[in-house]
Parts: structure tokens; C-alpha cells; sequence
């Protein structure tokens, strides 16, 4: 069985930049109100570009930094829950952009732990013989579901995407990306919910804030043994982006004080499935990590849906 890893990342967000004094203009808030809560100071909104621009920034810087060509994947898989388009689905609509050849392309939509998902079925179709070289994204206009009156929600999530290639390794090689623990909470589904033909989201902060500082620590150490690694060996810890304070407990709690701890959260906001590969791409590239650094990747939110693994940093 061939295992995978990550051979390089990439990552975009849109130029227009929203602060929180930005922000204070169009809804009852206040630049301290917003950090003492969530530790955000500004998110970046799309204006013109879709979620497909945005996966495609992202994926053709990490094609980039992988030297290795569109002609060269053949598997492509997007996470996200901000697709207006049904058919083709994103996946699709990037490979035709990128000029990848009748590759297998498919959506996956658990939201804010969409990434890890997409990354674990990536991995596994790799080990299964079915792919050999895959890109995989997660991209986020979350703009698109923000109520701009509702200051609960409207001053937390932002856009953005981020991307890994990921190819099969040579056989007898240490796994670049371990095995992956994940899951949910369906009967609590409504904590966090984007409906309707024009969405809008709407959550249950004090009950999420609750279940992720208590349930995702236990849970990422898990990823941690199924990777033969303790808590204490990560060079890097990189959780879904929703909240500085959940960051915080969670690192805390999980013992990874040794760790650069990723927290994009407070420039880029809550970018749901783009927030992982977004800011795990930001450490690479500003060198806070080595390349073979054990990196543990969690995500988790709406569903309530849960996804981790430890990898090796490219």
C-alpha cells in the first residue's frame, strides 16, 4: 500500500480588506467588542470573484511551488459550502481553468472540516491505486451567507482559499499524512446552519464555543496516536480558524506549547473549509515550519462535523 504526502501549498484571498473599525460603520459593533469575542481584526471579502476564482489562485500557486504541471494530476477535489453552481461543481470548473486532463473530480461539503475530509479521501484514493496525484482545495466566499445587520455572525467569517498537492510516495517511505480521525455530531446539526435559496448562516455560539473547547482536544489527540506521535513532538498545530479563544483553549488543552500554533484566524476571520489550507500555507511560506515538521491539521463546525490527521510539513 503507497502512502501519500503533501508536496507543496498554496493560497489566496481577495484584495478588498474589512476591518472591524470598517465594520463599526455598518452594524453596532466596536473594534474591542469583536476582539475581546473572537480575536478577529480584519477578513478579506470578495467582490467580484467566485469560489471557483478562488480555488484556482490557490491551487495554481501551489502547482507553482510544487514545480509539477496541470498535466500531471489526476485527481481534484474542492471543500466548500459556499458553491452557487450545481453542475459542474467546483472541482470541475477548476480543473477546466487549471487545464487538467479528465481527471476525477468531485465536491465535498462538511463545511468548517472540509479540508481534512478532502485531504483524507484524497489520501486514501492514493493508497487505493485510484489516483496518483491530487489537488486538494478549500475555498470559501463566505460574504455570500452574512446577514450585514446581525453582528453575531456578519464580523466573523471572511473569503479565501487554500490548496495542497498531494502525490503517492515511494514505497517504504514514513507516511506523509497519517491516518485521519474524523466524524460528527449530526443530532446537533443546527448549531450551525447555512439555509435557503438565498443563505444566510445562523449559529448557536455559546453551544459550539462549549462543544469544540471541551470534545476537539480529545479527539485531535487521537489523530495524534493513530499517527504514532505524542501531543508534545508537533512542530505545528493548525486548526480550523473560528475563534482566537477556541484556538487557544484547544492548544492548550491538547499540551502543544512547543508548537507554532496557527492563528489566521485574527487577519483572515473564519474562512471555513479554506481556513486550514489557507493558513497552514502562510506558515510554510513565511518559514515558521520545516519541511518534514510532524503538523497536526483539525477541523471542525457545522454539522457539527469533525476531521484531523498529522502530516508532514512539505
Amino acid at each position: 500500500m503507497t502512502g501519500s504526502r503533501i508536496v507543496a501549498l498554496g493560497h489566496y484571498q481577495p484584495p478588498k480588506v474589512l476591518t472591524n473599525d470598517d465594520l463599526a460603520k455598518l452594524v453596532d459593533t466596536d473594534d474591542e467588542w469583536i476582539r475581546s469575542r473572537v480575536g478577529i481584526r480584519q477578513r478579506h471579502i470578495a467582490e467580484d470573484e467566485t469560489v471557483v476564482d478562488l480555488a484556482t489562485e490557490a491551487a495554481q500557486k501551489a502547482l507553482a511551488n510544487s514545480g509539477r504541471s496541470a498535466a500531471e494530476v489526476d485527481l481534484v477535489v474542492v471543500a466548500t459550502c459556499t458553491a452557487v453552481e450545481r453542475s459542474p461543481n467546483t472541482a470541475a470548473a477548476v480543473a477546466a481553468r487549471l487545464g487538467v486532463k479528465a481527471p476525477a473530480a468531485y465536491d465535498i461539503n462538511t463545511v468548517c472540516s472540509g479540508f481534512s475530509y478532502a485531504l483524507a479521501t484524497a489520501d486514501h484514493a492514493i493508497r487505493a491505486g485510484a489516483a496518483r496525484r491530487a489537488l486538494v482545495i478549500g475555498a470559501e466566499r463566505m460574504s455570500d451567507t452574512l446577514d450585514w445587520t446581525d453582528r453575531s455572525t456578519c464580523v466573523i467569517f471572511g473569503d479565501g482559499a487554500g490548496a495542497a498537492l498531494v502525490e503517492a510516495q515511494e514505497e517504504g517511505a514514513e507516511p506523509g499524512i497519517g491516518p485521519v480521525v474524523w466524524g460528527s455530531e449530526p443530532e446537533r446539526g443546527d448549531a450551525v446552519v447555512i439555509t435557503g435559496w438565498d443563505p444566510v448562516i445562523s449559529q448557536q455560539g455559546q453551544s459550539v464555543f462549549r462543544w469544540a473547547t471541551t470534545q476537539i482536544a480529545p479527539l485531535a489527540r487521537q489523530a495524534c496516536e493513530k499517527a504514532g506521535i505524542d501531543p508534545s513532538e508537533l512542530k505545528g498545530f493548525v486548526p480550523h480558524q473560528a475563534n482566537l479563544r477556541i484556538i487557544d483553549a484547544i492548544a492548550n488543552r491538547l499540551g502543544v506549547t512547543d508548537a507554532v500554533v496557527a492563528r489566521d484566524v485574527v487577519e483572515s476571520g473564519n474562512t471555513s473549509a479554506a481556513s486550514i489550507p489557507l493558513a497552514f500555507s502562510k506558515l510554510v511560506e513565511r518559514g515558521e515550519l520545516a519541511p518534514g515538521d510532524p503538523v497536526l491539521l483539525f477541523g471542525f463546525g457545522g454539522g457539527l462535523a469533525f476531521a484531523g490527521q498529522v502530516v508532514r510539513c512539505p
